[in-house]
């Protein structure tokens, strides 16, 4: 067993490591230059590393070493073979609950030390649960695009592949299922989060104008285009526009709207403080840059580089944002407003700010809290243009 070889290797990664670019991207580079590492090397080493930032802002002054063994530990849901050579003491009690766990660690702490910015976050958030959630690498959901349930359900069968069914169109799988082989992504079904997912339903709750025959709708900042798909499968004879600030982002949408055989809609790079459009639309998609912290169990490296003074940041240009592209909506038209974001300054405050200084009227809000569904966690508003 190379258990102690890991946790070296570990640590020599961490010490490397400053936050600067996402830590996949860093691993996978550091790795390529050093050859000797296996895949199950990378995988194990990889953990290790994960276990360390799943630790947030707790026990920060503690040894690189020692705060990775305690991450292994509380991340841990049964015994296993890593921390049978690392504390084998520990190991006897892998599995029982985390609040029994962090009450036997050698430098106990409060759960809240892990996200310490309990002030800051948005109403009807349980804290200790959404903390709790840290230690828990989050689940693999998709969506299933209308005529091929049942046939992505039976091609998961076939394969061995298990799922649970959360409602007839969505999925959820472990993080680890392996499908992009099995499924055609894209065409059959998406890879999206459950929260990500339920934005749709204040959609489909809302009764829009039933005179408009062709929804003009603009997705303005459309990243890899998957509420854009959404929107599509909810409606197919909507007329699209999508837009980002990055064009590489755009060529990806490209290719993701190809296999989904999409293949009517504009497409353009925009910067959102600009200048506005001259087109007014009917639907605006505003999934707007935020600091990312509902996702963070799946990126926690984010956790533990964690600047508050981003917070501030987000929400000026936030405001910004909507303000401008709301000026493109015509009147009796919504604007849905959508953060990944835990921040009431991101996502409660921009919107009392927008119902403040512009003629949106608000519908209808929620936080969709995913921290106890093995999902992210978002905010979605959803806007109207008064006539």
């Amino acid at each position: 067993m190379h258990a102690h070889s890991y946790l070296k290797s570990a640590v020599q990664i961490l010490n490397e490591y400053k936050g600067e670019e996402p830590f996949p991207s860093f691993l996978k580079k550091y790795f390529g230059q050093h050859k000797k590492y296996g895949s199950r090397d990378r995988k194990q080493v990889s953990h290790l590393c994960y276990c360390y930032f799943r630790m947030g802002r707790a026990l920060v002054t503690v040894p690189f070493n020692e705060r990775i063994m305690t991450g292994l530990f509380l991340c841990s849901d049964k015994s296993n073979d890593l921390l049978e050579v690392l504390s084998p003491g520990w190991n006897k009690t892998a599995a029982s609950p985390l609040p029994q766990k962090l009450s036997i660690i050698d430098q106990s702490f409060a759960i809240g030390e892990v996200f310490p910015w309990k002030e800051e976050l948005s109403e009807g958030l349980d804290y200790k649960k959404f903390c709790e959630s840290f230690f828990v690498q989050p689940d693999l959901f998709i969506r299933l695009r209308p005529g091929h349930e049942g046939l992505v359900k039976k091609k998961l069968v076939n394969k061995g592949v298990d799922f649970s069914e959360i409602t007839s169109t969505c999925l959820e799988l472990t993080n680890a299922s392996k499908i992009e082989n099995i499924i055609e992504l894209d065409k059959e079904a998406v890879v999206q989060d459950l929260s990500s997912q339920q934005t749709g339903n204040l959609l489909r709750s809302y009764e829009f104008e039933k005179t408009i025959s062709v929804r003009k709708v603009w997705d303005c900042c459309a990243a890899s285009g998957g509420k854009s798909l959404m929107l599509f499968d909810l409606d197919p004879n909507i007329e699209l526009t999508v837009s980002d600030i990055r064009e590489s982002i755009l060529a990806n949408l490209a290719k993701r709207f190809e296999k989904a055989g999409i293949k009517n809609y504009k497409s353009f790079v925009r910067d959102l403080t600009g200048e506005p459009l001259r087109t007014c639309f009917d639907l605006i998609i505003c999934d707007v840059p935020c600091t990312g912290s509902g996702t963070w169990s799946r990126t926690p490296e984010q956790l533990y580089f964690f600047d508050t003074n981003r917070i501030e940041r987000y929400s000026l240009l936030q405001k910004k944002i909507v303000l401008n592209v709301a000026s493109q909506l015509k009147k009796g038209g919504c604007l849905l407003y959508i953060t990944c974001s835990v921040f009431k300054k991101e996502n409660e405050e921009v919107v009392e700010f927008v119902q403040r200084n512009s003629e949106l009227e608000l519908i209808n809000m929620e936080l969709l809290t995913g921290y106890d569904k093995r999902a992210d966690t978002m905010f979605a508003a959803l806007f109207k243009m008064n006539s």
